[in-house]
């Protein structure tokens, strides 16, 4: 059936799903050549999860943007019973990715002030405190170094360790934890209880630690927001600090990683950048639009019949907002081709790489602030950076949520 042509196509069917999500990618530098055949031909897909499950994903620009903010497709239903799943390890419930309003809304106020763009204008010079501290540290070193190690790992660590009060020295344990929470197929569902597990007990030791000495962070805040006031259980209050850590550095540790291989990748634009290093904040949009740190968003649910991209979506379905695929969608992003990096892009800032509605994520400005102090001063202190390996030798992390360079080997 020409979905192209049908109107409200009722996509019931007992029909096998023919296409396994998540898509193979070609290269570490491409995303998943099916997403432009699905925009033409097949807007909303019908897959297999990894769970096992079926589900539904949705690629074009506009219907992404209709599934993030719309209610009828919900985040907490996915913690349900019986709610069709993405993997075999089901989502935490209690935390601010598996509620909808206003229990979401409750919570995130909690913490948004943190993440406003004034608070981050002042976080700012420390930002760039650490970066320096770090590249001061690398230039000490014989070159080829992976700039995964040096840079795009430690820096959001220290970041997000420092805004919310955890010791930088754990840091070590934060990669498992992590991993675990954004695994798709990496781990056995044994393997992520097993960190899930060792993480909650952390938190739950450090947060003790800040009842018996209060400090000027966010775990302390958090704590006296449920000891004094009340406005969170004490399971959304261990949830919301394991969010906050796992989602405040995993996603820019791999957007560091991936748009400073862009630039690598495109040395005219990289020395128009440090010739007008006063255009770093549109090219961060850019790279943030040809760079998904994924392939979708966070599963929802619908709850009731939806139509959307002229297909009827069922009740209790799961549907993935195929993120990547909205940004190279060329009703959006006409000028050239929109699968191509150019920093001078005029719709480059009209990506949904932060989400979009209600769950838009928290830390987008923190996140901006990083990469534009991290890639501009990388490309000032390091003339003659250039990647060590053929761009073929590198290769993503599988399995897991969140897509990152394995490794990011570079000279100067």
């Amino acid at each position: 059936m020409d979905t192209e042509r049908q109107t409200a196509h009722d996509v019931r069917t007992t029909a096998e799903p023919s296409l396994s999500y998540p898509f193979p990618r070609p290269s570490a530098v491409e995303i998943p050549r099916v997403y432009s055949e699905l925009r033409d031909k097949c807007p909303v897909a019908h897959v297999r999860l990894p769970s096992g499950d079926e589900g539904y994903v949705v690629t074009r620009y506009d219907d992404v943007r209709t599934v993030l903010a719309d209610a009828r497709f919900s985040r907490a239903a996915t913690v349900e019973p019986g709610a069709p799943q993405l993997s075999k390890s089901p989502p935490l419930a209690g935390g601010l990715f598996t509620m909808d309003p206003p229990e979401h809304t409750r919570l995130r106020k909690l913490v948004l002030r943190e993440f406003t763009n004034r608070r981050v204008q002042q976080l700012r010079p420390r930002i760039q405190e650490l970066t320096d501290g770090l590249l001061d540290s690398m230039e000490r070193l014989s070159p080829p170094v992976d700039l995964n190690t040096e840079l795009a790992f430690p820096l959001p660590v220290m970041v997000i360790c420092e805004l919310l009060g955890v010791p930088f020295e754990d840091r070590g344990r934060f990669r498992a934890w992590s991993d675990a929470f954004v695994s798709l197929t990496s781990h056995t569902p044994e393997e992520t209880a097993a960190q899930r597990t060792s993480m909650i007990g952390y938190l739950k030791a450090l947060i003790d630690s800040k009842r018996e000495a209060p400090a000027d962070d966010l775990i302390s805040a958090l704590v006296t927001a449920h000891d004094e006031d009340g406005r969170l259980t004490e399971h959304e209050l261990i949830t919301m600090c394991i969010t906050l850590l796992v989602a405040g550095h995993e996603t820019t540790v791999s957007q560091i990683g991936t748009c400073v291989l862009t630039l690598l990748r495109h040395p005219e634009h990289l020395a128009a950048l440090r010739e007008r290093p006063d255009m770093i904040e549109h090219a961060v949009e850019e790279l943030l639009r040809i760079n998904p740190i994924g392939d979708g968003g966070p599963l929802r649910i619908t709850l009731d019949d939806v139509e959307i991209g002229g297909t009827v979506i069922p009740k209790g379905s799961a549907v993935l907002a195929a993120i990547c695929s909205a940004n190279q969608d060329a009703d959006r992003f006409p000028e050239g081709s929109p699968a191509d990096f150019d920093p001078a892009r005029p719709s480059a800032n009209q990506h949904v790489a932060f989400g979009h509605g209600p769950h838009h994520c928290l830390g987008a400005a923190l996140a901006r602030a990083e990469l534009q102090i991290v890639i501009g001063t990388l490309l000032r202190r390091f003339p003659g950076l250039k990647l060590a390996e053929e761009v073929d030798a590198l290769r993503m992390t599988t399995g897991m949520m969140v897509h990152g360079l394995t490794r990011l080997p570079v000279t100067w």
